[in-house]
C-alpha cells in the first residue's frame, strides 16, 4: 500500500479544509469519498472522510477480509479529516470505514460521500467512477440556461420509480425505465418528471425520504451510470428531471450518519434538537459549518454530475420551525425565545443563493406547509430564496370542496375562490402529490362524490380548474388515468384498468388532451405569477356553483374564458360576461363524449352580445356542461380550423 506520505499530492489542500470548516466547500464531493486516482506512483482509490472525534479510522472491505487497521487513514493536520490511498483497488469493490471511537469501540460505517452502494439489504459502499459516461444532452443544457422558467408551461409528473411499473413483479432498472418512462411522460403532455427520492436508503417503505447516501443514486435500479442514462433519455425527449431531496433529517440505521464517529456529528449534540420522533430519524445540525458544506455539496453534486434541473425540498417547514409537527412534551425555542429554527433558515438561504449562482435556471421548490412569509422571494429581498412553493392551501381547499355532494357546495363556495386572495404572494405549484393519495386518504377519483359517472365527471371538472388556475402543475402517477385505489407503494400503478375499462381509457385521453392544450396556449401559463394574468368574471355564483374567469397571456388579445360548473345540472343559455365583441369558440370541454362525458358541448360558434354582464362590456350565452369545465376563445383562422376539426 502506498501511503499519503509517498503521494503528498493526494492530501486535501489547506484551502479546501478551510472552506469545509467555514461551510463553503460547495463541491465537497470532489474531495471526500472514494476517488480513483491515476499517477506515476500507482493507480487506486483515495479515501477521505470527516470524523473529528475518532481515535483511528481504516478502510475495510473484501480486499482485506474486513479487518480493521489493515488499510489505515491518517488525520490531516488536526482537521478532523482523515485520508489515505489504496493502490490497485478496482471499481465496484465493497468497503466501509472502521472507526475506533473515543471509548475504543470499533463501529463500521458506510461512506457519507459514497457514489454507489451495494443493493439493500446489504449496506456497504462501493468504489465507483463517475467520469466515463458519454452524455448526449449538450444542446438541452445550453437551451436550459436561456429558459425563463417563470413564463413557460410546467406540468410535472411525480413518480415513484419502484411502483410506476414492474417487470415480472420485480423492479425495473434505470435503463429499462429510460426506455419507457420519458416517452410516456412526454406523450401524456407533461414537461417535467419529479422523482421521489432516489438517494440511497435502506428501507423501501420510507420511499427514499430517510437516506443513508446523499451522493448515491439507489442501487435498487442499477449503477450511477445507469441513472445518468435515464436522465439523458429524459432530456432527449424534452423532459426536465426534478429530484425530491430530504436535507431535513436522516435515518438512524447503524451503518448511516447517526453518531458517525461515536458522537453526535451530523446531528445536534442536544438530543432534544437531534431527535425527530415523528419519523424516527435524526435532524441535521445546521449550526455546524461542515454539515452545511456536506448538504450543499450534495445538491451541487446532483446538478453537476447528473445534470438534473433541480429539487423539491421535502419538509421545509420542519427546517424553518423547531416544533413543526412534533408532539413533544417540551417546546424548543431559539436564542431569542422564538420557535424559528434560525440555523435552518440560514441554511436554506445559503443553499438557494449558492445554487442560483451557478444554475440561474434551477428549480428549487419548497414543500412548505405553513404561512411562513417570502418563501419564494430572493435572499437579498429577505426571502428564503426558493423560486417555487407547493400551494398546499389550494389543494386542501379544493379537495375538501370537491368531497361535498354537489347540493352542498353552495355553502362552501369560498373554498374554490379564496386562493386568489394569495395566489401571487408566492410563486406557486398546484400539487396533487402522493401525499394526498396515501394512508387511507383515497385516490383523487375515489375522493369524488356520487355514482361512477359523477365521480369521473367531478374529477374532469377538478382537473379543468387545476389546469386553468394560476400556478404551475404537478400530478402524481396513476392520477392521469384516474386510478381508483390509492397509491400502493409495493405494487405497480394499476395499468390493468386501461385494459379493462373504457372509462379509464377515456379519462387518459382527457388528461392528455388537457395537458397538451395547456402547453399550446400561452394564456394559461405566460403570466402565472403576475396579477394581470387573471381576472374574475363571476366569483360569487354560489347558488349555481359556477365560477368564470379570464386567463391572459402577454400579447394583446391572447386570452381565454374559463367556466366551471360544479353541479350535475346542465345550464342552457347561461350568460357570462366577456371583454370583447366578436365570435367565440369553445376550444375545450371536459364533458365531450370522447372523454366519457355526456356531450353537452357548444358545437357552433357563439356571437358576443352587446350587453354588459358580470362587469364586462359584452356577454355570451352558452351551454354549461354538468360537472364540467369549458374554455372559450376569440375566433381566429387557426382556432376555427381546430374547432371545425373537433366538431
Amino acid at each position: 500500500m502506498l501511503t499519503i506520505e509517498n503521494m503528498p499530492q493526494l492530501y486535501p489542500s489547506d484551502f479546501d479544509l478551510y472552506l469545509f470548516h467555514e461551510g463553503t466547500l460547495y463541491e465537497g464531493y470532489k474531495l471526500f469519498g472514494a476517488h480513483y486516482i491515476e499517477g506515476e506512483l500507482g493507480n487506486g482509490f483515495r479515501f477521505t472522510v470527516w470524523a473529528p472525534n475518532a481515535r483511528a479510522i481504516s478502510v475495510v472491505g473484501d480486499f482485506n477480509d474486513w479487518k480493521p487497521n489493515s488499510h489505515p487513514l491518517k488525520m490531516v493536520k488536526h482537521s478532523g479529516v482523515w485520508t489515505g490511498f489504496i493502490q490497485d483497488l478496482s471499481e465496484n469493490v465493497r468497503y466501509k470505514y472502521a472507526i475506533e471511537t473515543r471509548s475504543g469501540t470499533i463501529i463500521f460505517k458506510a461512506d457519507p460521500f459514497a457514489f454507489y452502494a451495494e443493493k439493500r439489504p446489504a449496506t456497504a459502499s462501493m468504489t465507483s467512477r463517475l467520469d466515463r459516461y458519454e452524455w448526449h444532452d449538450h444542446k438541452w443544457l445550453r437551451t436550459r440556461e436561456k429558459i425563463d422558467i417563470y413564463h413557460r408551461p410546467m406540468a410535472i409528473y411525480e413518480c415513484h420509480l419502484g411502483s410506476w411499473k414492474t417487470k415480472d413483479g420485480e423492479l425495473m432498472s434505470y435503463r429499462e425505465l429510460a426506455d419507457e418512462l420519458p416517452d410516456y411522460v412526454c406523450d401524456k403532455g407533461f414537461t417535467h418528471i419529479e422523482l421521489m427520492p432516489i438517494m440511497e436508503h435502506p428501507f423501501d417503505r420510507s420511499w427514499g425520504y430517510q437516506v443513508t447516501g446523499l451522493f448515491a443514486p439507489t442501487s435498487r435500479f442499477g449503477s450511477p451510470e445507469d441513472f445518468m442514462y435515464f436522465v439523458d433519455a429524459c432530456h432527449a425527449r424534452g423532459i426536465g428531471v426534478i429530484l425530491d431531496w430530504a436535507p431535513a433529517h436522516f435515518c438512524r440505521d447503524a451503518h448511516g450518519l447517526g453518531r458517525f464517529d461515536g458522537t453526535p456529528l451530523y446531528e445536534p449534540v442536544d438530543p432534544r434538537l437531534a431527535d425527530r420522533p415523528q419519523w424516527g430519524t435524526y435532524n441535521f445540525d445546521f449550526s455546524k459549518n461542515e454539515v452545511v458544506s456536506f448538504l450543499i455539496s450534495s445538491a451541487r453534486f446532483w446538478m453537476d454530475v447528473f445534470h438534473v434541473e433541480g429539487f423539491r425540498i421535502d419538509a421545509v417547514s420542519s427546517m424553518v420551525y423547531l416544533n413543526h409537527n412534533d408532539d413533544l412534551p417540551y417546546r424548543l425555542t431559539n436564542k431569542n425565545g422564538g420557535e424559528e429554527n434560525l440555523e435552518g433558515i440560514e441554511f436554506l438561504k445559503k443553499l438557494n443563493a449558492t445554487i442560483f449562482i451557478k444554475f440561474p435556471s434551477a428549480l428549487m421548490i419548497a414543500e412548505e406547509a405553513t404561512d411562513y412569509p417570502l418563501v419564494t422571494a430572493p435572499v437579498d429581498k429577505g426571502g428564503l430564496g426558493f423560486n417555487y412553493k407547493w400551494n398546499m392551501g389550494w389543494v386542501h381547499d379544493i379537495l375538501r370542496y370537491m368531497s361535498f355532494p354537489p347540493e352542498q357546495r353552495r355553502d362552501h363556495h369560498q373554498l374554490i375562490t379564496f386562493s386568489m386572495l394569495y395566489a401571487y404572494s408566492e410563486n406557486f405549484i398546484l400539487s396533487f402529490s402522493h401525499d394526498e393519495l396515501v394512508y387511507g386518504k383515497r385516490s383523487l377519483l375515489n375522493k369524488m362524490p356520487g355514482d361512477m359517472w359523477q365521480k369521473f365527471a367531478n374529477l374532469r371538472a377538478l382537473y379543468g380548474y387545476f389546469i386553468t388556475h394560476p400556478g404551475k402543475k404537478l400530478l402524481f402517477m396513476g392520477s392521469e388515468f384516474a386510478q381508483f385505489d390509492e397509491w400502493k407503494d409495493l405494487e405497480q400503478v394499476d395499468w390493468k384498468l386501461l385494459d379493462q375499462y373504457e372509462t379509464h381509457r377515456s379519462f387518459l385521453k382527457f388528461s392528455t388532451a388537457l395537458n397538451h392544450f395547456y402547453q399550446e396556449h400561452a394564456c394559461l401559463w405566460r403570466l402565472d405569477h403576475e396579477g394581470e394574468g387573471f381576472e374574475w368574471i363571476d366569483a360569487d355564483n354560489n347558488q349555481q356553483s359556477v365560477i368564470s374567469f379570464i386567463r391572459r397571456g402577454k400579447r394583446k388579445g391572447d386570452y381565454c374564458i374559463v367556466v366551471c360548473n360544479f353541479t350535475p345540472t346542465v345550464y342552457h343559455d347561461f350568460k357570462i360576461g366577456v371583454p370583447n365583441a366578436g365570435t367565440y369558440l369553445e376550444m375545450f370541454n371536459s364533458d365531450a363524449e370522447l372523454y366519457g362525458g355526456s356531450g353537452q358541448c357548444n358545437t357552433e360558434p357563439v356571437e358576443a352580445e352587446d350587453a354588459p354582464w358580470n362587469n364586462q362590456p359584452y356577454a355570451l350565452k352558452v351551454t354549461l356542461p354538468p360537472l364540467g369545465m369549458s374554455i372559450f376563445m376569440k375566433e381566429t383562422k387557426k382556432r376555427l380550423q381546430e374547432f371545425t376539426a373537433h366538431n
